[in-house]
C-alpha cells in the first residue's frame, strides 16, 4: 500500500504521524511524507509589504530548509516504527499539489490532517482537505485530533 501523508507544523499533522503508526501494518506499506510550501505572491502583494521584496529570495529559502526539516522530523518518525518512507517538499497551491503528487506517485491512500477551521478562517484559508477529499482519484483519510469533536459541539474554540 502507498500513502501519502501530507503535512505541515501542526498538531493535525502529529496526530496523523500518530494514527497512522498505530493503525497501519508496516510490512508492505509505503509512506511518502509531503509538505507543499504556499508561495508568498500567493498571498502577500509586493503593494502589501514593500520593505520585504529585496528579502523574499532569503525568505523563501528559509521556508525550503523548514519544510525539509519537517518532512525529515516526520518521516523519522515513521522510520523507526517499521515503515518506508520516502521525503518530498513542494511549492504550490497545497491543495492542487497533494492531489498531483498523489496521482504521479499512484499513491492507495492520502491521509490529511483537518485543521477544523470554521467561519471567516475557513473562507480566507480554505479547506485544504476537502479539497483533496472532493478531487484526489484515490482514497482520502481526513485526521482530527482526539476530542475536537466534542470541542465543536460543545462551542468551545479548538485553538
Amino acid at each position: 500500500m502507498k500513502i501519502l501523508l501530507a503535512v505541515d507544523d501542526s498538531r493535525f499533522a502529529a496526530e496523523a504521524i500518530r494514527t497512522l503508526v498505530a493503525q497501519v501494518r508496516t510490512q508492505g506499506t509505503e509512506i511518502r511524507v509531503l509538505h507543499v510550501i504556499e508561495e508568498m505572491h500567493a498571498y502577500l502583494s509586493a503593494e502589501m509589504v514593500p520593505h520585504l521584496v529585496p528579502h523574499i529570495a532569503e525568505i523563501e529559502a528559509e521556508r525550503q530548509k523548514q519544510g525539509k526539516a519537517l518532512v525529515h522530523e516526520g518521516a523519522q518518525k515513521l522510520r523507526k516504527a517499521g515503515f518506508q518512507v520516502s521525503e518530498a517538499v513542494e511549492t504550490g497551491d497545497p491543495k492542487a499539489r497533494i492531489v498531483d503528487q498523489a496521482a504521479k506517485w499512484r499513491a492507495d491512500l492520502i491521509v490529511v490532517g483537518s485543521h477544523g477551521w470554521k467561519g471567516l478562517n475557513r473562507f480566507l484559508m480554505g479547506s485544504v482537505s476537502e479539497a483533496v477529499a472532493r478531487h484526489a482519484a484515490c482514497s482520502v483519510q481526513i485526521i482530527r485530533p482526539r476530542g475536537a469533536a466534542g470541542r465543536r459541539r460543545s462551542g468551545k474554540s479548538q485553538r
